[in-house]
């Protein structure tokens, strides 16, 4: 450990600690001497300003004033190289996955994020290229759309664009006040208020079409409601859960959807038989079907009864597609 993460980890051994901490765990959680404890210390206190104080008692030990403690921070930033390498990767992460959007904005962070792993570190660039990122499903967005409906999103103003919607191939004018930016299976969504429903509605950002910010303060929605309304049922769509859907996935299936996250207030139980069953609330079952879809004979739908016909007439559907010989 350099004397950078040790000066670090000092603080923060020192401003969560409720009693002075022994000399004999201070210089274990630092991995160094006697004498190297009491430079770090003494820099602590005298070069960066920390309230260090000294207990009485037989054995040395330090802690921060009362009082003065839980005030004090660092000048500057202060990361362990561990921190600093998973910011790095973060920002990896988010060139590959969405590049264009974000990776511009960030690419100053990524550079000083590096010279400051160099100077604390074992100087070696991180092979960043280890992280595989695939996106699936991302859709084109334009960029300056993004900028437009982002920053009046931070502003809190209101927004006017054109939407083109795509299940019914609608265009129509809105005027909103946006509320929060959503990133959802590797395509952004915009929770809006829209003022001509007057209802809360989520925009896909790749159909927003000639965005133009107005000197209008946004109307703001509690957050109380937003998930109501937003994310209370399964999927992007909007609206509350209508019903419960119950799902049994086969024994093998099981090991995977077990372990997979639905919906914040899903319920799994295991069956006897080694089979799982899975309760999701939702309010368009198109988004929920289309998901069950992709296990195959794996998945079940159980009830309501309304969206196991539903599921039975999509497969049928899709079956009859399949009884003539492709031209």
């Amino acid at each position: 450990m350099d004397r950078y993460e040790r000066i670090l980890t000092l603080h923060r051994l020192l401003k969560s600690a409720h009693y002075p901490v022994p000399l004999p765990r201070l210089m274990d959680e630092l991995q160094c001497s006697r004498a190297t404890l009491y430079r770090d210390v003494a820099f602590l206190r005298d070069g960066l300003g920390a309230p260090v104080q000294s207990a009485p008692g037989e054995q040395a030990a330090f802690r921060y004033e009362v009082g003065e403690g839980d005030s004090f921070e660092l000048p500057g930033l202060w990361l362990t190289s561990d921190e600093l390498a998973a910011l790095l990767a973060l920002n990896e992460l988010i060139g590959r996955s969405d590049p264009g959007v974000l990776a511009n904005a960030l690419a100053p962070f990524k550079t000083r994020i590096e010279r400051l792993l160099s100077d604390h570190g074992s100087g070696k660039s991180l092979p960043v290229d280890r992280i595989r990122v695939i996106s699936w499903g991302a859709r084109t967005m334009d960029q300056q759309v993004f900028r437009m409906v982002a920053g009046a999103t931070l502003e809190r103003k209101r927004i006017t664009f054109r939407y083109k919607a795509r299940t019914t191939n609608a265009d129509s004018r809105r005027t909103v006040s946006p509320q929060r930016l959503t990133h959802y299976r590797d395509n952004w969504y915009l929770d809006a208020w829209d003022h001509d429903r007057e209802a809360l509605r989520s925009f896909a950002v790749d159909r927003i079409v000639d965005p133009r910010g107005q000197d209008t303060v946004a109307k703001d929605v509690g957050e109380a409601e937003l998930n109501e309304m937003l994310a209370s049922s399964y999927g992007i769509f909007a609206g509350k859960p209508k019903a419960w859907a119950t799902i049994r996935f086969s024994a093998h299936a099981a090991r995977w959807v077990a372990d997979e996250h639905w919906h914040s207030q899903q319920r799994g139980e295991w069956l006897t038989d080694g089979r799982y069953e899975l309760k999701v609330p939702y309010s368009n079952s198109r988004e929920l079907l289309m998901d069950v879809l992709k296990y195959g004979p794996d998945a079940e739908i159980v009830g309501p009864l309304p969206l196991r016909e539903e599921m039975k007439i999509m497969l049928q559907l899709a079956l009859t597609g399949y009884q003539q010989q492709p031209a």
